[in-house]
This record gives C-alpha cells, structure tokens and sequence, in this order.
C-alpha cells in the first residue's frame, strides 16, 4: 500500500497507486468526521487548485473529510501540460477517481464513512461518470462550474443526488448543465450563483459555492460517525 505522511497542518500526504506509479494527494481528516469528500480537479489544473482548496477548508469545517488527489500521475501531467492529452479524456479520469475512492476505502479512518464527489470542471464529468458506474458507494455529487455534458450515457444511471453550481455569468455552461438535467433520473438540482463566472473569482463566490456544497453533502452523506477516539 502506498505511503501515507503529514502534508501541513491538519493535512496528510497520501500516494495512490495506479499501474506501476503513483497519484499524489492529501487527505483532511476532522476529529469525527460524518463523511469524506473527494475532489476531481479540472481540466489543467491539480489537488493545488486555490479555488478546490478553499472549498475543501470549508469542508472540513463543517465535519466532512477531503480527499485531493491528482488524477494524473506525474509523468502525465508533464506531458499533459505540453499536449493536453489527458484532460479531456474523461473516461480516464472518471476511472482514476473510482481507483481513488476504492483505495480510501481500505484506509481505517475512511474505511466507514459515505463518500461524496465534488467536481470542477470537466471533473464534474467524470464524477458523473463515477457514480454512474459506482451507484452504492458514491452517496452524492457536487459539480462547480461543471461539464456534465462529457458524462455523456452514464447521466442516465447516476443515482446520487447530484448539485451544479454555475455561475451566472457562466451562460455557455448553464445551458450544458440544464440540458444535462432533462437526461438524469436523480434528484438533481442547479444553483446558479448571481455574478459569478466560470471560476467564481468574483468576492463571495467561492464562498456561496463551499456553502452549498457543504449544505448538500451534510444533508445527503448519512449520518454516520467515526469511531475514532483521540
């Protein structure tokens, strides 16, 4: 199993294996966490995004464990930033995701708790696809600014209840994600952020957005507590 070690304050380093190398990631882990959200990162970007991080902050504040991994290797990421091979392949990046839950799964402080996916991005895809392909182990999505168009068929059989934030100023992306919602059977909801763009940089933004995704997971990740004692 791939090593573990502490990455910053109330942060551990986490390497996922994948094939014969390793994903890089950092796990967030509260005192009595009530469930463990993982992240799909957007196109070009990696578990460093400022915007991802803020939101997993947040996160942990109100009781839910992160998990920021990158879906690329390190090897790929260098030649993803050269040729953009890897980005849009969403399929890849939705099996990574699956390979990450699966392995957090047999850490004993994640072993029992619910999981949720929040994407950005076309990482939005790919947790869609997630869950479509692991219907009773991903007990709800939030996508940021998301492409739920790039899930393509697997809209159909996602089961989580599933949130888009967009924002408002984002209007290419707001029609993707409500064409997206006349192809899914889930309880789905869209919320529109008022003047925000593509990556909600406007003041307050980011904040409306970790406060529903905090909202959502809260009320859709079951009630269950670690039985981790300090």
């Amino acid at each position: 199993m791939a090593r573990t070690g502490r990455a910053g304050a109330g942060q551990t380093a986490i390497r996922v294996p994948i094939a014969s190398q390793l994903l890089d990631g950092d796990l967030g882990m509260p005192a009595d966490p009530h469930g463990l959200v993982v992240f799909a990162h957007g196109s070009g970007s990696s578990r460093h995004s400022p915007r991802n991080q803020l939101v997993a902050r947040a996160l942990e504040r109100r009781d839910l464990a992160t998990a920021l991994v990158d879906l690329l290797t390190e090897q790929e990421g260098a030649i993803d930033e050269r040729t953009a091979e890897f980005r849009f392949d969403i399929p890849l990046l939705a099996s990574r995701l699956i390979t990450i839950v699966e392995w957090l799964r047999h850490l004993s402080a994640a072993a029992a708790l619910p999981i949720g996916l929040f994407g950005a991005s076309t990482g939005g895809g790919a947790s869609l696809i997630a869950a479509a392909d692991r219907p009773g182990e991903i007990a709800a999505v939030v996508s940021r600014g998301g492409r739920p168009d790039l899930a393509g068929a697997a809209l159909l059989r996602v089961i989580a209840p599933t949130l888009l934030i967009v924002g408002g100023r984002d209007s290419a992306v707001i029609q993707m994600n409500r064409d997206a919602i006349r192809q899914m059977r889930a309880e789905v909801k869209l919320e529109i952020v008022p003047g925000a763009s593509h990556l909600f940089e406007e003041p307050g933004a980011l904040a409306r957005v970790a406060a529903l995704a905090g909202d959502w997971f809260t009320r859709y990740l079951p009630a269950v507590r670690s039985t981790r004692r300090g």
